[in-house]
């Protein structure tokens, strides 16, 4: 198996990390460093993507102040969502093949997969906790069925009548065939702060977390090490600490 070297950078801001995205990326295009996985947590930020729309951002300017909200438009696909402590954010940097169209991408069949198995690694991460997800038709990401959530004293109603989203992805593949942003697993964050966005534009279905569906919330370390274990499966990757 290729080796995927991990590298856990704890809570740190956003565009930091968007910086370092872009250097790892340029490193691993010139095969200087193997793939890479970025483990973090952010302080609280929206993030809007390439699809995003202004009036999905809820809360007026002054709000965004007073819960110290920091807003970013990105470069990867989809609309808005919400980064903040509590919430596992990974970031692969990973060679996923050479581009042979003419606008320089890699073929949509091989960008659809990479992120069908993002979904599945993060899927099978919460199986480990007892929670069941899947994928639902039309959207990416991790979804809770309402049947689950109906048993929940802690989810939000709206959890109850459709599939709630439980793990983001919204992801970027440039001209070289470079993975760069990826996804976001609600394990204990604040969820209020959903509340001034409407999660990925989707009106019709909820968030919920970790924390909503389990009695013994697991600690962040021990999620995070049950998805590196994960992604190293569904992507036949040796996982290893950068040292």
């Amino acid at each position: 198996m290729r080796p995927c070297q991990i590298r856990r950078l704890g809570l740190v801001p956003y565009r930091e990390v968007w910086e370092l995205q872009k250097r790892l990326a340029a490193e691993r295009a010139a095969d200087s460093i193997p793939d890479t996985l970025l483990l973090l947590e952010h302080p609280h930020t929206y993030t809007f993507g390439r699809s995003g729309h202004e009036e999905n951002l809820v809360w007026p300017e002054s709000q965004l102040a007073e819960r110290g909200i920091a807003v970013e438009w990105v470069d990867r696909g989809g609309d808005v969502t919400y980064h903040g402590p509590g919430q596992l954010v990974g970031y692969p940097i990973m060679k996923l093949g050479v581009p042979t169209n003419d606008d320089g991408r890699i073929p949509q069949a091989d960008y659809v997969g990479y992120v069908r198995r993002i979904e599945e690694s993060l899927i099978r991460t919460v199986a480990r906790f007892g929670i069941v997800a899947g994928q639902i038709p039309d959207f990416t990401g991790a979804w809770v069925q309402p049947d689950a959530a109906s048993r929940c004293p802690h989810c939000p109603p709206s959890a109850r009548f459709a599939p709630s989203k439980i793990a983001a992805i919204g992801v970027k593949v440039d001209a070289r065939g470079i993975s760069q942003h990826g996804f976001a697993l609600n394990v204990s964050p604040d969820m209020s702060y959903f509340d001034g966005i409407i999660p990925c534009g989707i009106r019709d279905h909820g968030v919920v977390s970790m924390s909503d569906l389990l009695i013994d919330v697991p600690a962040m370390e021990t999620v995070m090490e049950k998805l590196i274990v994960e992604f190293g499966r569904v992507f036949e990757r040796e996982m290893a600490e950068k040292k």
